[in-house]
């Protein structure tokens, strides 16, 4: 894939998982400061601070693997597996810019390289 490309991917994958981790801090949590079971009545805003806590979560992964992407474009290595070294289609790139693996190598039991 091209350089120019890559980085265009990676800096759009950026903005939009910044955009949702700012979101998700400004809305802050629903529970207030009285505790509540699940299950008890009016418990939904317990249920969606931990859902929100999964996304965050979800959220500083998909940050994590932008930094390893821009780490893999300044060294020259975007696009290969890190596995086995093997080109990363472009067209799989384009849909997930942030892949570290071959389709084969991501699928459970794909080939360890």
């Amino acid at each position: 894939m091209d350089q120019e490309r890559a980085k265009e991917l990676i800096a759009r994958e950026r903005d939009l998982v910044e955009k949702e981790i700012a979101a998700t801090e400004r809305d802050g949590p629903e529970e207030g400061d009285e505790r509540k079971e699940p299950g008890d009545q009016d418990s939904e805003a317990l249920y969606q601070d931990e859902f929100d806590a999964g996304r965050a979560e979800n959220l500083k992964d998909r940050l994590a693997a932008v930094e390893r992407a821009e780490e893999r474009i300044a060294a020259g290595t975007y696009g290969l597996s890190i596995r086995s070294g093997d080109p990363i289609p472009d067209g799989r790139l384009e849909v997930n810019p942030t892949a570290e693996l071959t389709v084969e190598e991501a699928e459970p039991g794909g080939s360890a390289g």
